[in-house]
């Protein structure tokens, strides 16, 4: 594709004297850049792209996109928002894909995930050939792509050829996850949203936004975006699909342009949940509105859990006109999620759970969860990441403090920050709320090993909760990422306490350190 045509329906004052050379792809890395590409130099958090410029030369960029004045050289094109400008770029290079589907954003602090695998199901059930872009991965027909080793919505040009390879593969809808960051960033801005979901807006990433309000509004994006969608043959339903539960209901509810419909436990909310039953294998209740009433069972676990089904139930019924009936068989149909509430039973005589709650709200929702699973004893595990929001470590030490009978506090993506100094903060919030160290709850260092007591403090009948990590398949110390998943962990622990053959124990750093280095005397 001729450059200059990237810029034909560019959004922002299109740049003067483009290069007349021909594109072959986009890259951000200068390790990504093949002969013809086209490199986009951005400034981040701690490297600046413009000074990997030579090596994306060096490895064929034909034309630099970059901020003004940064560079003079006949292939170097200077504008004000590089960031911003590359979603648009990205958007035209592969043909303007999200025009030719139809395009379910969902955002919110916990349960996106989930919500996501929900829509996709049910659509799946109906008979609609969707897609889904997760935080976990991207599914296209039956091939699933890895969408990276932590979370957070792809980069924008590879949303983009995500996307075009959904186009191609002869797909009419998808999911897409969109993460605070990926609208802060401008990941998704061309992403031309059809409908909108919020599951929840709780404490996170107050380390990056600043406040709640600021959060708040990198989330309420996906709303606005939706007016701004362009007519699509296949229609625009441009609808806004909110919880009124949660304490953003009031804001966004306000804030809202387009058609917009709200669900609950309540009996004010629009699409509402009646005879709720909890079990420790699934839940069970009535979805009613004023247009429908059907019955829902679902192998997922957790209040929390119901309103996930409840934002996906109405998402597809008002917004894609998916039968309500339908809509309850592809919720039945989805049997569990990589990494959420999911059980390891090698035979232990108590349940093992790993799950992804990492902020304070997730956190919370999980110990009660488990609770109502068991009638013995919560144990949790967790940490909380370094160079990332602090106040929630406090926050979640309290959280568990409070719901789970025991604690161990143990490391999550400590990165460049001391662990010992992380876990010092937690177990301050763990004592403020009653919590004594060496009898409710402990400080160790390893996870490997935290996962390890846990299991041997289990009874019969407990349930041991391994919480933080989830799916993902690496932990960073320092600048490194180590090979871990939690579920391998938890597996190993299981093998070793039931004395049978099975998986072994990752390796983290700090097993190479003595455990009086991390704990306190």
């Amino acid at each position: 594709m001729q450059l200059k045509t990237l810029f034909v329906d560019f959004p922002f004052p299109a740049p003067q004297n483009i290069p007349d050379v021909e594109i072959t792809g986009i890259a951000i890395d200068s390790r990504a850049v093949k002969p013809g590409y086209l490199f986009v130099a951005m400034q981040g958090g701690s490297l600046d792209g413009h000074n990997y410029i030579p090596r994306a030369i060096e490895n064929g960029a034909v034309a630099i996109v970059g901020d003004v004045g940064r560079a003079s050289s006949p292939a170097y094109i200077g504008l004000e928002k590089p960031r911003q400008a590359l979603t648009h770029l990205a958007a035209a290079f592969y043909g303007f894909p999200a025009r030719k589907l139809t395009v379910i954003g969902v955002t919110g602090t916990d349960g996106k995930t989930t919500t996501c695998n929900l829509i996709h199901k049910i659509l799946i059930a109906a008979g609609i050939r969707a897609g889904m872009i997760s935080t976990v991965n991207a599914v296209i027909g039956d091939e699933i792509l890895d969408t990276g080793f932590h979370v957070t919505t792809p980069d924008a040009h590879d949303v983009q050829r995500f996307l075009a390879q959904m186009v191609a593969a002869g797909l009419t809808h998808v999911v897409l996850e969109t993460t605070s960051h990926g609208w802060s960033q401008h990941r998704v801005d061309a992403c031309e949203f059809d409908v909108g979901v919020v599951t929840n807006i709780t404490h996170e990433h107050f380390d990056e936004h600043g406040s709640y309000e600021n959060y708040r509004a990198a989330k309420a994006r996906l709303f606005d975006s939706l007016a701004q969608t362009k007519t699509k043959p296949r229609g625009n339903p441009r609808l806004a699909v909110i919880n009124r539960d949660d304490r953003s209901f009031e804001f966004l509810d306000g804030f809202i342009k387009t058609k917009k419909l709200n669900y609950g436990l309540g009996v004010a909310a629009d699409v509402r949940a009646e005879g709720i039953q909890y079990g420790p294998s699934g839940i069970e209740f009535t979805a009613v509105s004023n247009d429908f009433r059907v019955e829902v069972e679902s192998s997922l676990v957790g209040a929390y859990n119901i309103s996930n089904c409840l934002a996906a139930l109405t998402a597809v019924v008002y917004g894609l006109g998916v039968a309500p009936e339908a809509a309850a068989r592809g919720i039945g149909a989805l049997e569990g999620i990589p990494g959420r509430m999911e059980q390891i039973d090698l035979g232990q005589n108590f349940i093992a759970v790993v799950d992804f709650a990492h902020t304070p709200n997730a956190l919370k929702v999980t110990l009660e969860a488990g609770r109502k699973m068991t009638k013995g004893r919560v144990i949790s595990v967790f940490g909380s990441a370094g160079l990332r929001d602090k106040e929630k470590r406090r926050m979640m030490a309290e959280v568990s403090a409070e719901l789970a009978d025991f604690s161990i506090l143990t490391a999550e993506d400590p990165r460049t920050e001391s662990l010992a100094g992380i876990l010092d903060e937690m177990a301050a919030g763990a004592r403020s709320k009653g919590g004594v160290e060496g009898e409710t709850f402990w400080r160790i260092a390893d996870r490997g090993a935290a996962i390890r007591f846990a299991i041997r403090l289990a009874k019969p009948g407990d349930i041991v909760l391994s919480c933080g990590k989830g799916h993902e398949q690496s932990m960073c110390f320092g600048r490194t990422e180590y090979l871990w998943d939690d579920r391998t962990a938890m597996r190993a622990a299981l093998t070793e306490f039931l004395g049978i053959e099975g998986e072994k124990m990752p390796y983290l750093p700090p097993q190479d350190k003595n455990e009086k280095d991390w704990l306190p005397g």
